[in-house]
């Protein structure tokens, strides 16, 4: 498999990262698979200008003189695409929806009713694609954190695998590598079950989504260092 990760994370010490190189490793297990990198952090993506000239051109590029084309490149090559970054405002961090809001070239102008909803026709066929969006948070296990943020994905990618880790900060903490470990090693498991099945478990998924420690106590701790 080409497998296609966008880090959205700032930081060269991304807690969402730690996740996600778990499960590549995890995904690698067994069979090794090509995977690339991109930190958009580093890469020149313009904000989208709604000009609508890659509809018109029909050939899945973007007019805009920067990065993007590259990315557009790796997206149609890939066959899983693994979206991981951390919560930003309740979503995306804004330089990784760039390129989300720049993906419109791989679609056309024309609609279709899609059950519920209507979509773009597709350039690219997506259902050969599979996507899975690792997101994690400060804040520890509150109802609400990524309401918003799962609600764009799926309105987005058409039923992605959505893994949304809250007190991700813990895995960037020396003292806790007793909690963050045992999370790491789930992952790992899970990236080995996503290669064999291309798919995750509601269960695996719950797991993966536990809080490494009770939300009172997290807190207590985060603010003592504050």
């Amino acid at each position: 498999m080409n497998i296609l990760v966008l880090n959205g994370s700032p930081k060269e010490k991304s807690d969402t990262m730690h996740l996600t190189r778990s499960f590549l490793q995890g995904l690698n297990e067994d069979e090794e698979h090509a995977i690339t990198i991109i930190d958009v952090i580093k890469k020149q993506i313009k904000p989208c200008i709604g000009c609508f000239q890659c509809w018109q051109r029909g050939d899945g590029n973007c007019v805009l003189q920067d990065d993007q084309n590259e990315i557009l490149a790796a997206y149609r090559a890939a066959d899983v695409i693994i979206w991981s970054f951390p919560l930003y405002c309740y979503g995306m961090p804004s330089h990784l929806k760039a390129v989300l809001d720049r993906t419109i070239p791989l679609v056309q102008m024309r609609m279709v009713a899609d059950g519920n909803r209507v979509r773009h026709e597709t350039l690219v066929d997506f259902s050969k694609k599979k996507t899975i969006v690792i997101s994690g948070c400060g804040f520890p296990a509150w109802e609400g954190n990524f309401d918003g943020l799962k609600q764009q994905c799926r309105v987005c990618f058409g039923g992605p695998t959505i893994l949304c880790v809250p007190e991700t900060p813990l895995l960037n903490t020396p003292e806790a590598a007793p909690l963050a470990q045992p999370l790491l090693d789930k992952f790992r498991r899970a990236g080995q079950e996503f290669a064999k099945h291309g798919y995750l478990a509601p269960e695996t998924v719950a797991a993966l989504e536990t809080p490494m420690m009770p939300g009172n106590d997290y807190i207590a701790a985060l603010n003592e260092r504050c």
